[in-house]
């Protein structure tokens, strides 16, 4: 069930003029985390790609990781294409992923990036840059596997040190 497929939005790097490094450090980082990446994609800054490319994974994996197309320029549109795909926003993940973000580099605060859930599908989109891609995955990974666990219908609350019931 902790299953993950990763999909790059990127112009340049689908046009084959730059490597793409974020989706393999995603993928290793999810690997690292206990997820078992089931593939990647490379798409453009293109809504009816990027919409296909994720719908196409939701039929495979629990969880779809975006890297890139989440800033302030105008073929910045992975939130929006996001958004429209989601049944519930998840707003604290991403919250969590800037606030942890700006302690390193204040244009975290930059970021549209949204968390949302489609069914029973977990959709994260991540920074483009390899550095704000696992830096904000590595912020919110720990809350993955309970998210997903919820849309399963496992329901019950783990219990951490100090929590209260």
């Amino acid at each position: 069930m902790r299953t993950a497929i990763v999909i790059t939005v990127s112009d340049s790097s689908f046009r084959g003029e730059r490597e793409d490094l974020s989706g393999p450090a995603v993928s290793e980082a999810l690997s690292e985390g206990g997820f078992e990446v089931m593939g990647s994609a490379i798409v453009p800054d293109e809504a009816a790609q990027i919409r296909d490319a994720i719908l196409d994974a939701t039929r495979e994996a629990a969880l779809i990781v975006t890297a890139g197309g989440t800033g302030i320029a105008p073929r910045d549109i992975t939130p929006e294409v996001t958004r429209e795909l989601c049944d519930k926003l998840i707003e604290g993940i991403p919250e969590r992923m800037r606030a942890e973000g700006v302690k390193t580099t204040p244009l975290a605060a930059l970021s549209r990036a949204v968390c949302g859930t489609r069914g029973k599908v977990l959709i994260l989109n991540l920074p483009g840059s390899p550095k704000g891609a696992t830096e904000s995955l590595a912020a919110v990974i720990d809350l993955l596997p309970h998210v997903i666990d919820l849309l399963h219908g496992h329901t019950g609350h783990p219990t951490s040190p100090g929590a209260s019931h």
